[in-house]
């Protein structure tokens, strides 16, 4: 039954980060992401599935646990990839004022 709810907890935060990672790539900005919030909930990922593999319970949840840590990476590439372009739109500003 643990397992079960576990799942549940993981579908939950799984579905909402497809959702974070389209929504992030089109806003081309890295300004409304919160890199610790994002740093910190790939380290509990991080921790759940090292349980997982600790115990030796390679179930479906420890599946779960990949699919979504997989996802976290995407959006912390996208993270990255986000930074850069505000970089690049600052270096622009930055120009115009000089010219």
């Amino acid at each position: 039954m643990s397992q079960i709810f576990e799942t549940a907890m993981l579908l939950c935060f799984g579905a909402s980060w497809p959702l974070a990672l389209v929504k992030n790539y089109k806003a081309r900005t890295a300004k409304a992401i919160s890199l610790p919030f994002l740093t910190l909930i790939t380290f509990g990922y991080i921790c759940g599935i090292s349980a997982k593999i600790a115990d030796g319970n390679y179930t479906y949840v420890f599946w779960v646990y990949i699919f979504n840590i997989t996802l976290l990476i995407l959006n912390l590439m996208v993270y990255a990839r986000n930074s850069n372009l505000d970089k690049g739109i600052e270096t622009n500003r930055g120009l115009r004022k000089t010219a």
